[in-house]
This record gives structure tokens, C-alpha cells and sequence, in this order.
């Protein structure tokens, strides 16, 4: 019987610094080769056979390259969370041969927690989301830079002008300084504010056509989501660009984790201290959660939008989104008459949002399954 041998790679744009382990002794380290597939290919073949061979390394700005081309090979591959690596407190001393030698030792003791890696539909959906995400922010920062030079020199618009309205843009392109070197800094200002305008309408657009491109599984987790209400095609697109397959989490607390929406706790004997939200989870998704959360302000309805998105849904997702909008807005009613701040009750409704989140995706997700089972059977 073959054993399994366990390696550790600590990945970097040009160089991989390699760690292997055996069942028995202390891990070694087998040097630092170039970030190339063939270098790869020739390490896993110089140790392999490729199914006695268990890899990682941790998830960062190289993306998933690795671990495909490793998973391709024929290799069990993981990749790992960098932020749940065990760490000493008093080691003072960072290699990247030091690196290796630390993941593979933890990797062969079971102490790390992988990832879930994203298959090409849903890395790509993921692509174009956060693209639009960074040009929404791009955008703020423009327009605060064009408001605040406004308000550095006293410009003021009409008095019922809206700001950033189409008749607020008309009005700036009518704004000019004496000074020439004013005049030019104002010019750059504005033209960016247009910029940033184009580049968000041209990739809405794009993400309009991608959300028709996923396969129909992943597009009906996106349409069931939109059931629930502060949830339309964009925030459903980002959770499931973000999240994957809802049903990889056993229970709703787990994605609850995931997002980092769980309060902190340091707790110890009779002392129980619990403070503000972990927000060590996926920020994308915290924030359209959030975002989300805002809608339980109001009480339960059906607006127009809302009915036309739920007019071809399952029965059973409908009534599981019209349970979350009771259950949210006494939920909401309920911390606010207790005095809590507003922001700590709206993260606590993003909390309970995201357990709703979880009971439509698992369930479109099971529907699915039995439905590709049947079209097999038939």
C-alpha cells in the first residue's frame, strides 16, 4: 500500500517555494522553482505517482491557475484560506522556504481551512461583478473630487437642482474659472465624472448579457433569489457570483460566517464579552446583504418590480420571501424599540437575510438536481 505524501507550495508571480512531507518525520524543503507549468508538471512527475500526492497552497493574487493545472494533472489539490493559517505568536522570522515548510506541516495535521474554488462560469460572472463594483467606487471618488472643488470655491447649482441629475451635469459643463490653471483641473474633473459614467453603463450592459450566458442551474439560484425583497438581478448575481453553490453550507449559519456578519466573541470562565461583527468573511457579499437589509424598514408588500420578478417563480420560493419580509420587519421593529443604534439593527436584519438567502438557494439548488436526475432517468 502506497502512502500519501503531502506538499506545500508557497506561490508567488514568478517563483513557487516547494515543502514536501511524509507520514513519518519532518517535512524538508525541495527549493524554490519558477511559476511556470512546466516547472510544475516536472515537479509533480519527480514526486508523484499523482494519486499519493496531496497539495496546497494559499489563495491570493495568482488566482486558481495552480490548482486547475494540478486537478488536471490528476492531483488533489486544496486551496487554502490565508487568514486561518496558524501562526505563532513569537515567530519572528518569515521566509518563503520557512512558508512552505509551515503549510505542509499544518496541511499534513489537518489545522487548515481550504476554499471554495470557483468553476469557470462562476469565476468569470465574479470577474465582471467586482469590475463593476471598483467603477462604481471609481465613479464616487470622481464626483466628490468635482463637488469638493465646487465647494472650495463657493460654486453653488440652482437652488431645485438635484446633484448628479441629468440637469446638475448639464449645469457643470457650463462652469468655468478665470484662471487658466483652475479652468484646466475643473475640465479633467469633469471629464472623468463622464468617464466613469460610460465605463459603469458599459459594464451593466455586459453583465446584462453575461447573466443570460451561466448555465440554467445558476441562472434560476439568480432568478429565485431576486424573489426576496432589496434583492433584484444585481445583488442576486453578486451572491452567486461570490458564494458558488449555496448548498455547500450544512446549515445558514455557516454562510452567516462566510460573510463575516457573526459578532466577535472573547469569552473565558464566567466572563462572557461579545463586540462588533467579525467581517472576516467575503466583503462583496457583506455588502449587498447589507444593502439589502435596508428594504425590512418598511413593511411587508409587493410592489410592482417585486411581482414581476416572482410572477414565473416556484410557489415554495414565494412563500419562503414573503416569510422573510414578516420575519425581517419584526425583526427590525423589534431591535429599534429597544433602543439599539440603527446600523447594529439593520446588521442584525443583514444576519437574518442571509438564513433566507440560504433556504432559496439550497431549495432552487435540490429542485435542480431532481430535475437532471429525472432528465437522465427518462
Amino acid at each position: 500500500m502506497q502512502t500519501v505524501r503531502w506538499m506545500g507550495l508557497d506561490v508567488h508571480a514568478e517563483t513557487v517555494a516547494v515543502a514536501i512531507a511524509e507520514r513519518d518525520g519532518e517535512p524538508r524543503s525541495l527549493g524554490v522553482i519558477p511559476n511556470r507549468p512546466e516547472s510544475i508538471r516536472k515537479l509533480i512527475l519527480t514526486h508523484g505517482p499523482v494519486d499519493r500526492l496531496k497539495v496546497c497552497y494559499e489563495a491570493g493574487p495568482t488566482g486558481y491557475v495552480i490548482y486547475w493545472q494540478l486537478v488536471g494533472l490528476g492531483v488533489t489539490c486544496e486551496v487554502i484560506a490565508p487568514s486561518l493559517v496558524p501562526t505563532k505568536p513569537g515567530d519572528r522570522v518569515k521566509t518563503d522556504r520557512r512558508d512552505a515548510l509551515k503549510l505542509v506541516r499544518c496541511y499534513r495535521a489537518g489545522d487548515l481551512t481550504p476554499v471554495w474554488v470557483p468553476d469557470a462560469a462562476h469565476e468569470a460572472l465574479r470577474d465582471l461583478v467586482r469590475a463593476r463594483e471598483a467603477a462604481k467606487q471609481d465613479q464616487l471618488r470622481a464626483r466628490h473630487r468635482a463637488s469638493k472643488m465646487l465647494l472650495r470655491q463657493g460654486r453653488r447649482p440652482p437652488a431645485d437642482t438635484k446633484p448628479w441629475t441629468l440637469r446638475y451635469r448639464e449645469w457643470l459643463q457650463g462652469v468655468h474659472f478665470e484662471v487658466p490653471a483652475q479652468d484646466a483641473a475643473w475640465r479633467d474633473y469633469v471629464h472623468e465624472v463622464e468617464h466613469m459614467a460610460e465605463r459603469v453603463a458599459r459594464l451593466e450592459r455586459a453583465l446584462d448579457t453575461a447573466v443570460e450566458a451561466p448555465p440554467p442551474a445558476l441562472r434560476a439560484v439568480i432568478d429565485g433569489l431576486q424573489a426576496l425583497r432589496g434583492v433584484a438581478r444585481l445583488s442576486a448575481v453578486t451572491i452567486v457570483a461570490e458564494v458558488g453553490e449555496l448548498s455547500r453550507f450544512d446549515h445558514p449559519r455557516q454562510l452567516m460566517g462566510y460573510s463575516g456578519l457573526c459578532p466577535r466573541e472573547h469569552s473565558s470562565g464566567a466572563r462572557q464579552q461579545r463586540g462588533g461583527i467579525t467581517k472576516t468573511g467575503n466583503a462583496h457579499l457583506r455588502r449587498v446583504v447589507v444593502e439589502g437589509a435596508w428594504h425590512a424598514r418598511y413593511p411587508p408588500a409587493v410592489g410592482p418590480a417585486l411581482r414581476r420578478r416572482q410572477a414565473t417563480l416556484d410557489p415554495a420560493v414565494i412563500a419562503i420571501a414573503g416569510r422573510a419580509q414578516h420575519r425581517l420587519h419584526g425583526r427590525y421593529k423589534k431591535l429599534l424599540g429597544r433602543g439599539k443604534p440603527k446600523p447594529q439593527v439593520i446588521t442584525a436584519v443583514a444576519r437574518e437575510l442571509i438564513g433566507f438567502i440560504w433556504a432559496i438557494g439550497t431549495h432552487v439548488e435540490r429542485a435542480q438536481r431532481e430535475a437532471a436526475a429525472l432528465q437522465r432517468t427518462a
